[in-house]
């Protein structure tokens, strides 16, 4: 008989060869229910010995009703969202969190969530991340199909859907920065914020466009500069890359230099990095010149030996809280939201401003400012190590 004409192996032969039932069979695969080690050994000897390599997943998960899948929403195309170590590392962290309780992770964009991909899609639980603008549309259909959500960074809107939120200090932790430079004595500030929303509009964020921010991690870092600044000028960057920071800058910078900011703070160290670009493209010297803020605290190409002035995240950590989240949810049990805390890293990229410190009246940058009351049933867990 040639090798394409031999039997099929099923666990029913190796059942057989084993001396068991069918049923022992698959307790001695599956590891759980009354089957002695010894039983267990001789089953799987069986099984070495047929080259059987065990039961057909598929056949559990129709079984279970699950498919054992997970499905994690971006806020990007795959190509730019793994161009960001931020995301890199929160994907791995959620599958730390998920443990064996997971067969894999469904990786859908924003553009294929709202075009029906992960309504449709075979996922027993959804994960989407902080910086994704598709909040309002996704969450209704997933929580319509009965499919426990959990998200990142969703701040103000996964409180009003009612869904486990694993949640960073972003408004407190971008006041930070603003305090730090109007400390040392800045006045005039441009921030670069993160998309704004599905559209992904790049330029000015009018007060209109602001009305209509959807993504929550920019809406929130944009809140906390302007507690300090609140006459800050924005302009938003499409996506979370180092070209669209370096094009925002020089939007920003290319006004006389007694009108163009003395300090940019932008929302992620990638567009800061951009920044640092467009600077020097443009002749100006950092810190002495200008003086450029980030957010995440993560190592990224392009910033060679330069000590950013930033916030650092514990992007791991939020990743093994979203997933050690979806494995409560789909045992049944309640999964509570938590809030991660931001730790400050002043680097060499902030200095004071041009001609010395500016004088500032305690009521423009110096004031205490009352931080937002954060939602109710939430956790504060630990921040990043400097």
């Amino acid at each position: 008989m040639s090798s394409s004409e031999q039997p099929r192996v099923t666990l029913s032969l190796v059942a057989d060869r084993a001396g068991v039932s069918v049923s022992t069979a698959s307790l001695a695969f599956s590891g759980a229910g009354p089957v002695s080690d010894a039983t267990r050994d001789r089953v799987l000897a069986a099984a070495r010995e047929l080259g059987y390599s065990g039961p057909d997943p598929r056949a559990r998960s129709l079984r279970q009703g699950r498919s054992g899948v997970v499905g994690i929403v971006f806020d990007e195309s795959l190509l730019n969202a793994f161009r960001d170590p931020v995301n890199v590392s929160t994907l791995d962290g959620i599958a730390t969190g998920l443990g064996t309780d997971s067969n894999g992770l469904l990786l859908m964009t924003e553009s294929g969530a709202v075009e029906g991909g992960i309504r449709e899609a075979a996922v027993d639980a959804a994960v989407i991340m902080g910086c994704s603008p598709v909040f309002g549309s996704v969450i209704p259909a997933l929580q319509a199909r009965g499919v426990p959500v959990v998200t990142i960074e969703g701040g103000a809107q996964s409180f009003a859907a009612g869904v486990t939120d694993i949640g960073l200090d972003n408004a407190d932790a971008a006041e930070t920065l603003a305090r730090h430079l109007a400390e040392l004595g800045h006045r005039r500030v441009a921030i670069i914020t993160l998309g704004t929303d599905e559209h992904r509009e790049t330029g000015p964020l009018t007060p209109e466009r602001r009305r209509g921010m959807t993504t929550a991690v920019a809406a929130d870092r944009l809140e906390g500069v302007l507690r300090v600044f609140p006459d800050a000028p924005a302009w938003s960057a499409g996506h979370n890359l180092v070209e669209e920071g370096a094009l925002a800058a020089r939007a920003l910078l290319e006004g006389p230099e007694g009108e163009r900011p003395t300090a940019v703070l932008a929302q992620s160290d990638l567009l800061a990095v951009g920044v640092l670009q467009a600077a020097r493209d443009l002749g100006l010297e950092v810190p002495r010149d200008l003086s450029v803020t980030g957010f995440d605290g993560v190592r990224i190409d392009g910033l060679g030996d330069r000590d950013l002035t930033t916030m650092r995240q514990p992007v791991a950590e939020k990743g093994r809280a979203a997933g050690a989240a979806v494995v409560e949810l789909l045992a049944g049990r309640p999964a509570a939201s938590g809030v991660f805390v931001c730790t400050f890293h002043e680097g060499a990229t902030t200095a004071p401003p041009p001609g010395g410190a500016a004088t500032l009246a305690p009521s423009d940058a110096t004031a205490p400012t009352a931080a937002a009351a954060p939602p109710p049933a939430t956790d504060t867990v630990r921040g990043a190590t400097s």
